[in-house]
């Protein structure tokens, strides 16, 4: 593959992410970033905190540097600006013409793979929370790269229920 198209798929990848923790973190109800499932879980901010750390950690990757830093606060609107800045900046660098530090596969399988997990544990405890996220067919959505903030194109085709049941 060449080193355009690798960045292509790198910065499609980032505005999936991008697409879906931005459904699942929008509007939340009241509280739900100290929701609790249980006493050894991670309440919903703190898993956004991470997820943010998580694209602090990528952006040094891509860099060149390989530095993990747990950082955040309690606070869940700034925990969602710092992971939504994050995903910019990375994708601002995948955008340039700066060579990538460490390989596109090491992005993908750490920081990228781990977000998008965390992503579907946020999205399992809205339900939990009373609040879920209406599933949809996310291969149709419209998923642009470059467009990686909390503002994203309305759903192309939502449902109801459990496209896995049979």
């Amino acid at each position: 593959m060449n080193p355009d198209s690798t960045r292509a798929i790198l910065r499609h990848i980032v505005a999936t992410l991008a697409y879906r923790a931005a459904k699942v973190v929008r509007d939340v109800p009241p509280g739900f970033g100290d929701f609790s499932n249980g006493s050894t879980a991670r309440v919903p901010v703190q898993i956004l905190a991470h997820m943010a750390d998580l694209m602090g950690w990528a952006v040094r990757m891509v860099q060149g540097e390989y530095l993990w830093r747990a950082d955040g606060s309690g606070d869940w609107d700034a925990e969602k600006r710092r992971f939504f800045d994050g995903l910019a900046a990375l994708d601002r660098f995948l955008a340039s013409d700066a060579p990538l530090g460490h390989s596109p596969e090491m992005l993908i399988q750490g920081p990228l793979a781990d977000a998008l997990t965390h992503v579907g544990q946020l999205a399992m405890l809205r339900g939990a929370a009373g609040a879920p996220v209406r599933p949809e067919s996310y291969a149709r959505a419209e998923i642009v790269a470059g467009r990686v903030g909390l503002e994203q194109a309305p759903p192309r085709r939502e449902f109801e229920g459990d496209a896995s049941a049979r």
